[in-house]
C-alpha cells in the first residue's frame, strides 16, 4: 500500500501494524525461505524452459528430486510454478473411433450364402464377459456359432447351451 502512494501512517493503520514494523520489515534481510523459493523458482524456469514448455508440476518435481537431487515438495513446485505464470501442456491426446472404412473392408460383398462347405470363412470375434473364463466367439458362414475357450474341460457354468468342448 505504501509502495503505491499512500502515506505509510494510514497504511499501518489500515492494515493493523505499527509503523516501525513497517520501517523494520523494509530494512530486513530476505528470510531463508524467500530465498529458497528464489532458487527453486529459478530452477523450476530451467526446467519448463528444457521441456519446452510442456512438462507441469508432477514432471517439474520429478526432475527437481530424480534429475537434480533437490529436496522439494510437489506442492511447492505447485505454489511457485503458479506464482511465475508457469502451466503445462495438460492432459493425454483423445483417442478418436476410426471411421468403419478404416476399420475393414467387406471382402464378400454382404454375400454370406453359399453352396457348400468351406466356401465362405467370416469372423466376428466378440468377447463375452462370463463369471469364470471370458469366452471367445468365432462366426463362420456354414455354422451358427461355436465357443472356444481355453478350459472348456473345466465345466460350463450354462450346463452345456454353450457350445463349449464340442
Amino acid at each position: 500500500m505504501a509502495e503505491e502512494g499512500l502515506p505509510v501512517q494510514v497504511a499501518t493503520r489500515a492494515l493493523g501494524t505499527s509503523e516501525s514494523g513497517f520501517y523494520a520489515w523494509r530494512s530486513r534481510a530476505p528470510s531463508p525461505r524467500t530465498i529458497r523459493h528464489v532458487i527453486l523458482t529459478d530452477a523450476i524456469r530451467e526446467v519448463h524452459a528444457a521441456s519446452r514448455g510442456i512438462y507441469g508440476v508432477r514432471r517439474v518435481h520429478a526432475e527437481l528430486t530424480l534429475g537434480r537431487g533437490l529436496t522439494v515438495w510437489q506442492g511447492t513446485v505447485a505454489m511457485l510454478m503458479q506464482r511465475a505464470g508457469l502451466k503445462g501442456i495438460g492432459g493425454r491426446p483423445k483417442w478418436r473411433r476410426p471411421h468403419p472404412d478404416l476399420i475393414s473392408t467387406d471382402m464378400v460383398d454382404r454375400r454370406f450364402r453359399r453352396e457348400g462347405l468351406d466356401q465362405l470363412w467370416v469372423t466376428d470375434i466378440t468377447e463375452h464377459h462370463t463369471p469364470w473364463i471370458p469366452a471367445v466367439v468365432a462366426t463362420r458362414s456354414s455354422m451358427r456359432c461355436r465357443v472356444k475357450q481355453p478350459f472348456a474341460r473345466l465345466g460350463c457354468p450354462s450346463r452345456g447351451t454353450c457350445g463349449a468342448g464340442r
